[in-house]
């Protein structure tokens, strides 16, 4: 580890956003003052006109990352965790996560979904928004929509579309507090590990513990479990998965959800549990045993 500790990022506002403030919780934890934000491009910057699933999935937003990482031209780097892939490289590790924000999605350009006029536009390039969107209104017609939050925005102000959905914690991590209504969980369960940051370092050597030190481990074991069910269900970009963990006590409730593309069938489940790894494996299983073929075939 250098002198200067070096944090790769993305550059979009939201990114160069979560980077500060990972930097500024290693100030606080080991009174730092020369912690380094090391911007690097990726492929799923430089590619906007198509839907990540279409181009190479989530790879796409860690590839440059890693390679960054794994070179030593970093010390760690700073990700939101719902864009990260659910099988990583051995040598690479989520040393540690902050403190999760606001799981749910809000809804820009209507009071709520069944506001919205027939035969809407609604911007967005997540098959699980579309198919949560197709499951409450079949007539609503989801429409690709990439970039960062100001050119989605800046999307929707151009008349492109009647509305779009947002994550709730990066518009909230952006000052825009106010931009939409948040959808409520029973009609819309986010995508797993929404909210949350992650900082990955190398597998071995300081930079490691020192990100440990300022792991949120209620949310580090709450996203656990989501990705062990992302990995049990064998998920990628072009599955339609929601799925939310809160702590009960001394363990956790799980609840997910799988759908089919259009919205016309889907499966939804929870359990409870210690083991979040377990766990994440015990509901993947009954929810694919539960599951119709048209949702089976997406999976696995």
């Amino acid at each position: 580890m250098s002198t200067v500790f070096k944090l790769g990022t993305r550059g979009s506002p939201l990114a160069l956003t979560q980077a500060g403030m990972v930097r500024d919780a290693l100030a606080v934890a080991h009174g730092w003052d020369a912690v380094e934000i090391v911007v690097i491009r990726t492929t799923g910057d430089r590619v906007q006109d198509r839907a990540l699933a279409e181009i190479g999935g989530k790879a796409l937003w860690t590839r440059e990352l890693d390679r960054a990482l794994l070179a030593g031209e970093v010390d760690a780097c700073v990700h939101s965790m719902k864009d990260v892939e659910t099988l990583r490289p051995a040598a690479i590790a989520v040393a540690a996560m902050l403190a999760r924000a606001d799981v749910r999605d809000r809804l820009i350009g209507a009071d709520h979904v069944a506001a919205l006029p027939p035969g809407a536009r609604v911007g967005t390039s997540s098959p699980r928004r579309a198919a949560q969107l197709r499951r409450l209104r079949a007539d609503l017609v989801p429409v690709v929509f990439r970039g960062n939050v100001d050119t989605r925005l800046g999307k929707l102000a151009a008349g492109e579309v009647t509305a779009t959905l947002l994550a709730a914690a990066g518009l909230d991590r952006l000052g825009r507090h106010d931009t939409g209504v948040a959808v409520p969980l029973d009609q819309m369960l986010p995508a797993p590990a929404q909210g949350a940051i992650g900082v990955e370092t190398r597998a071995e050597g300081a930079a490691r513990d020192a990100v440990a030190a300022i792991d949120h481990a209620p949310t580090h074991r709450a996203v656990t479990a989501e990705r062990a069910l992302l990995a049990a269900l064998a998920a990628d970009c072009h599955s339609p998965v929601a799925a939310l963990a809160v702590h009960d006590g001394d363990g956790l409730r799980l609840r997910a959800e799988l759908l089919r593309p259009d919205g016309g069938e889907h499966v939804a489940g929870e359990a409870r549990g210690d083991d979040p790894v377990a766990l994440g494996a015990r509901l993947a299983a009954d929810l694919l045993a539960r599951a119709p073929a048209s949702i089976r075939s997406l999976f696995g």
